[in-house]
């Protein structure tokens, strides 16, 4: 597989990646190319470097300033994502660090042991972690509608 074909099968994912822990189009479009760069050099594992960029970017934007959630995904700059979507990245952006990152992985669909072994955590715990994110999630959402 060469990078062009790596680039295209995870360009989505890894920006997705970024949108749930920052919920902001242009600065996840910029930690997306930031691990394609990276990616161009190294080649291991993508989510590990895309994990450790989000993780150094709230680092740098925590010791700038502590600021509110970032606002909702603009429609101009996301015209194929559904409210739905801009709903569930500002639910995410709401919850911790640790726990934005496992629900970005499970959503891109790792399983519980590539989560556990990115985070460090057990499986049991990503597992348990898991059902109490998507029940926060869950709330929230069923907030949103009424």
């Amino acid at each position: 597989m060469n990078f062009e074909d790596i680039y295209k099968a995870y360009w989505d994912k890894v920006f997705r990646l970024c949108m749930g822990y920052f919920n902001d189009y242009p600065l996840a479009q910029d930690l997306a190319q930031d691990v394609f760069a990276r990616v161009w050099q190294y080649l291991p594992s993508f989510f590990r470097i895309a994990t450790n960029i989000c993780l150094r970017q709230g680092e740098r934007q925590r010791r700038i300033s502590q600021t509110e959630v970032p606002p909702d995904v603009s429609v101009e700059a996301a015209d194929d994502r559904s409210l739905h979507v801009q709903a569930l990245y500002k639910a995410i952006s709401g919850l911790s660090e640790t726990d934005r990152l496992i629900i970005s992985l499970y959503l891109e669909d790792l399983k519980q042991s590539e989560i556990a072994q990115i985070t460090g955590m057990s499986q049991v715990n990503v597992r348990v972690r898991i059902h109490r994110i998507k029940s926060i999630l869950a709330k929230k959402l069923r907030g949103n509608e009424e």
